[in-house]
């Protein structure tokens, strides 16, 4: 009778790391863990824009902690990055026992939450998880706004992003090029399209970095380009041109919702209810 033996593994085996790894608990979509840097981002803002206390602010959103049994003094401030899936039960919970709270919350479900003012600065925030996520703000420490934008706090934000990521996500200058110059982007916009642009082996082109205008100012292409022929230019403002038809379709073809009778009747009472200086 064969005696099954038990497998042992090293402490610093692969195996053995494998095996412990299973039993490990895995993050959820809620463990987006803010990176310092940009948490202080945001608390400065929040500091300058509203005046908080930066020694009274709390953060209850932690492993296993319960925002619910969380005591919060009287003057104390919430600015943390609570589990996004309950996001309206925990605002619902503060407006309820008068907690004053700025909170993360996704952009573009930042609507679906009542009773708060929404900050949607557009910042991109990659979490401590590796998630990148389109980050808003939900607060009750506006009185003056129900939406707004806050691009301060979107460049300091950006600038903490990129600081973690460890890369540039500078905005490529905006040139327009003549018919006889072909650049990668442009072809990527033919495509996008639905444009099928070729340039053929036999065609006349020559590749260049940079145009003779752009050179003498310290300028170049994006990742280079191609100096066409006549009948090669032709056929890159042809494409161009049905790119540009393309573009024009896809935007008449997109759905436009017009407003009906009743709504139109509740923006006349909206109107009313503006003060008038």
């Amino acid at each position: 009778m064969k005696i099954a033996q038990q497998m042992t593994f090293a402490d610093d085996s692969e195996e053995y790391k494998q095996f412990v790894e299973k039993f490990k608990p895995k993050k959820t979509t809620d463990d987006c863990y803010t990176p310092d840097n940009v948490y202080a981002a945001v608390l400065d803002w929040v500091v300058d824009e509203y005046g908080i206390d930066r020694d009274k602010v709390i953060r209850p959103f932690y492993p296993n902690g319960d925002y619910e049994r969380e005591e919060y003094p009287k003057g104390w401030t919430v600015v943390d990055n609570p589990p996004f899936s309950i996001i309206s039960k925990i605002v619902k919970f503060y407006n309820r026992h008068g907690v004053k709270y700025f909170l993360f919350a996704p952009s573009l479900t930042n609507f679906q939450t009542r009773d708060c003012t929404h900050v949607i600065p557009d910042c991109v925030i990659t979490y401590e998880n590796g998630a990148t996520v389109r980050t808003g703000f939900l607060t009750n420490l506006d009185i003056e706004y129900k939406v707004r934008t806050a691009p301060t706090l979107r460049d300091s934000v950006k600038a903490a992003d990129e600081e973690n990521t460890k890369k540039k996500k500078t905005e490529l200058p905006k040139y327009i090029y003549p018919d006889h110059v072909l650049t990668a982007a442009k072809v990527q916009w033919f495509g996008a399209h639905g444009v099928d642009y070729r340039l053929r082996l036999t065609d006349g082109f020559c590749r260049i970095g940079a145009m003779d205008a752009q050179a003498a100012v310290g300028k170049e292409i994006f990742g280079d380009g191609y100096l066409l022929s006549e009948r090669a230019a032709e056929e890159r403002a042809a494409a161009e041109r049905a790119a540009e038809e393309r573009a024009a379709e896809e935007r008449a073809a997109a759905e436009r919702w017009q407003l009906s009778d009743r709504e139109r009747k509740l923006i006349e009472l909206l109107n009313d209810m503006e003060s008038v200086d």
